[in-house]
């Protein structure tokens, strides 16, 4: 699977008061909720759609249940930045210092996972896979409009 992206990502400045938001979370089954609910809780502050909101969301908890299950270190960073008026970034960094990137999956029909970057792919307008010049590990963004 090779993700659709556009050139070099920008990553999320750290220190954009009221454009950025960042969580550093154990890397732990319980922070893929703590991630969904303070996702939920920014993009409605910048009242984003209910809708648009929900992918966002869904986004979010694929990325840091990917993050918490299948990467090493204690770590994640989940990170949603208001773009533009009109568009949003999610990331999420891990602390995998393997190299190995993320691998490519294809899912049986009966498997119960393994399909997390395949909704990505889905929903995200665009999305990719990086090296993260804050933990060293994978960085996974993903962006999306503010109106569908």
């Amino acid at each position: 699977m090779s993700p659709h992206t556009t050139s070099t990502p920008r990553f999320l400045d750290a220190v954009r008061p009221g454009r950025t938001h960042w969580l550093e979370l154990p890397s732990h089954r319980t922070s893929v909720r703590v991630a969904r609910h303070a996702t939920q809780a920014r993009l409605a502050s910048w009242q984003v759609p209910d809708e648009v909101c929900a992918n966002a969301v869904l986004l979010v908890s694929e990325l840091v249940t990917n993050a918490v299950l299948h990467t090493p270190g204690e770590w994640v960073l989940c990170g949603v930045g208001r773009m533009t008026a009109e568009r949003f970034r999610l990331e999420v960094h891990d602390g995998d210092l393997t190299g190995r990137g993320i691998p490519d999956r294809c899912p049986g029909l009966d498997d119960e996972g393994g399909r997390g970057l395949l909704l990505v792919r889905e929903i995200a307008d665009s999305w990719g896979v990086t090296r993260s010049p804050l933990t060293g590990g994978n960085a996974v963004w993903a962006s999306l409009a503010t109106a569908l």
